[in-house]
Protein backbone atom coordinates (compact mmCIF):
# COMPACT_ATOMS: atom_id res chain seq x y z
CA UNK A 1 0.00 0.00 0.00
CA UNK A 2 1.25 3.60 -0.97
CA UNK A 3 2.34 5.85 2.07
CA UNK A 4 -0.06 8.22 1.36
CA UNK A 5 -2.96 5.81 1.36
CA UNK A 6 -1.63 4.49 4.66
CA UNK A 7 -1.05 7.72 5.92
CA UNK A 8 -4.73 8.61 4.86
CA UNK A 9 -6.02 5.09 6.28
CA UNK A 10 -4.41 5.71 9.82
CA UNK A 11 -5.83 9.09 9.95
CA UNK A 12 -9.14 7.77 9.08
CA UNK A 13 -9.02 4.75 11.74
CA UNK A 14 -7.93 7.51 14.36
CA UNK A 15 -11.17 9.99 13.77
CA UNK A 16 -13.11 6.88 14.03
CA UNK A 17 -11.90 6.08 17.41
CA UNK A 18 -12.01 10.02 18.66
CA UNK A 19 -15.70 10.16 17.24
CA UNK A 20 -16.47 6.47 19.22
CA UNK A 21 -14.73 7.37 22.21
CA UNK A 22 -15.66 10.80 22.72
CA UNK A 23 -19.16 9.90 21.96
CA UNK A 24 -19.42 7.21 24.04
CA UNK A 25 -17.48 9.17 27.27
CA UNK A 26 -20.22 12.19 26.67
CA UNK A 27 -23.10 9.65 26.85
CA UNK A 28 -21.87 8.15 30.02
CA UNK A 29 -20.82 11.43 31.63
CA UNK A 30 -24.08 13.44 30.72
CA UNK A 31 -25.93 10.43 32.42
CA UNK A 32 -23.80 9.12 35.19
CA UNK A 33 -26.04 8.05 37.54
CA UNK A 34 -27.34 5.41 34.95
CA UNK A 35 -24.08 4.06 33.85
CA UNK A 36 -22.77 4.17 37.46
CA UNK A 37 -26.13 1.91 38.43
CA UNK A 38 -25.93 -0.25 35.87
CA UNK A 39 -22.18 -0.84 36.47
CA UNK A 40 -22.91 -1.48 39.97
CA UNK A 41 -25.63 -4.34 38.55
CA UNK A 42 -22.77 -5.93 36.37
CA UNK A 43 -21.62 -9.43 38.13
CA UNK A 44 -18.46 -8.75 36.94
CA UNK A 45 -17.86 -4.77 37.97
CA UNK A 46 -20.09 -4.69 40.67
CA UNK A 47 -17.06 -4.13 43.64
CA UNK A 48 -15.64 -1.37 41.30
CA UNK A 49 -18.42 0.11 39.56
CA UNK A 50 -17.55 3.72 40.89
CA UNK A 51 -13.94 3.79 40.06
CA UNK A 52 -14.86 2.23 36.79
CA UNK A 53 -17.71 4.59 35.87
CA UNK A 54 -15.09 7.62 36.64
CA UNK A 55 -11.76 5.63 34.55
CA UNK A 56 -13.88 4.42 31.81
CA UNK A 57 -14.84 7.98 30.22
CA UNK A 58 -11.43 9.70 31.44
CA UNK A 59 -9.57 7.10 29.66
CA UNK A 60 -12.26 6.96 26.49
CA UNK A 61 -11.00 11.59 26.46
CA UNK A 62 -7.13 10.92 26.99
CA UNK A 63 -7.22 8.52 24.22
CA UNK A 64 -9.02 10.83 22.06
CA UNK A 65 -6.97 13.92 22.48
CA UNK A 66 -3.50 11.28 22.33
CA UNK A 67 -5.22 10.34 18.85
CA UNK A 68 -5.46 14.02 17.53
CA UNK A 69 -1.51 14.40 18.02
CA UNK A 70 0.79 12.84 15.71
CA UNK A 71 3.42 12.09 17.54
CA UNK A 72 1.12 9.94 20.57
CA UNK A 73 -1.04 8.42 17.38
CA UNK A 74 1.04 4.98 17.15
CA UNK A 75 0.99 4.30 20.70
CA UNK A 76 -2.59 5.64 21.34
CA UNK A 77 -3.72 3.12 18.67
CA UNK A 78 -2.20 0.40 20.39
CA UNK A 79 -4.25 1.87 23.48
CA UNK A 80 -7.21 2.48 21.17
CA UNK A 81 -7.51 -1.52 20.17
CA UNK A 82 -6.23 -2.38 23.93
CA UNK A 83 -9.12 -0.32 25.36
CA UNK A 84 -11.80 -2.30 22.76
CA UNK A 85 -10.61 -5.94 23.13
CA UNK A 86 -11.44 -5.26 27.08
CA UNK A 87 -14.70 -3.99 26.51
CA UNK A 88 -15.20 -6.99 23.86
CA UNK A 89 -13.90 -9.49 26.41
CA UNK A 90 -16.30 -8.01 29.09
CA UNK A 91 -19.17 -8.37 26.72
CA UNK A 92 -18.05 -12.47 25.99
CA UNK A 93 -17.97 -12.76 29.65
CA UNK A 94 -21.35 -11.59 30.17
CA UNK A 95 -22.95 -13.71 27.45
CA UNK A 96 -20.92 -16.84 28.35
CA UNK A 97 -21.06 -16.51 31.77
CA UNK A 98 -23.69 -14.07 33.21
CA UNK A 99 -27.62 -14.60 33.50
CA UNK A 100 -28.07 -10.80 34.26
CA UNK A 101 -27.43 -8.60 31.30
CA UNK A 102 -27.08 -5.22 32.74
CA UNK A 103 -27.11 -2.10 29.74
CA UNK A 104 -24.24 0.65 30.79
CA UNK A 105 -24.21 1.93 27.25
CA UNK A 106 -25.68 4.86 26.30
CA UNK A 107 -26.59 6.80 22.96
CA UNK A 108 -27.19 4.92 19.63
CA UNK A 109 -25.32 1.97 21.37
CA UNK A 110 -28.13 1.25 23.91
CA UNK A 111 -30.36 0.27 20.95
CA UNK A 112 -27.73 -2.57 20.19
CA UNK A 113 -28.04 -6.22 21.09
CA UNK A 114 -25.36 -7.17 23.23
CA UNK A 115 -23.81 -9.68 20.03
CA UNK A 116 -24.33 -6.57 17.51
CA UNK A 117 -21.92 -4.32 19.97
CA UNK A 118 -19.81 -7.45 19.81
CA UNK A 119 -19.63 -7.33 16.58
CA UNK A 120 -19.43 -3.47 16.64
CA UNK A 121 -16.54 -3.69 19.31
CA UNK A 122 -14.78 -6.49 17.39
CA UNK A 123 -14.78 -4.28 14.06
CA UNK A 124 -13.24 -1.56 15.98
CA UNK A 125 -10.68 -4.11 16.70
CA UNK A 126 -10.22 -5.07 13.50
CA UNK A 127 -9.66 -1.58 12.28
CA UNK A 128 -7.06 -0.49 15.26
CA UNK A 129 -4.97 -3.57 14.42
CA UNK A 130 -4.96 -3.06 10.79
CA UNK A 131 -3.50 0.59 11.18
CA UNK A 132 -0.88 -0.68 13.70
CA UNK A 133 0.22 -3.68 11.70
CA UNK A 134 0.28 -1.03 8.72
CA UNK A 135 1.67 2.48 10.70
CA UNK A 136 4.32 4.17 8.91
CA UNK A 137 7.77 3.06 10.00
CA UNK A 138 9.76 6.07 9.51
CA UNK A 139 9.67 9.49 10.69
CA UNK A 140 9.50 11.17 7.06
CA UNK A 141 6.51 9.33 6.57
CA UNK A 142 4.65 9.81 9.76
CA UNK A 143 5.20 13.80 10.00
CA UNK A 144 4.11 16.08 6.71
CA UNK A 145 3.70 19.87 6.65
CA UNK A 146 0.81 20.95 4.58
CA UNK A 147 2.48 20.39 1.06
CA UNK A 148 2.95 16.70 1.90
CA UNK A 149 6.96 17.42 2.42
CA UNK A 150 8.86 15.62 5.44
CA UNK A 151 8.70 18.01 8.40
CA UNK A 152 11.82 18.52 10.26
Amino acid sequence: MKADKISVFVEIVSALFIVLFVYAALTKLFDFQKFTVELGKSPILNVYSKQIAIAIPVLEVIISLFLAVKRFQFLTLYAAFTLMVIFSAYIVAILKFSAYVPCSCGGILQNMTWKQHLVFNISFVLIAATAILIYPSNKEDLIRDKKGRPHP
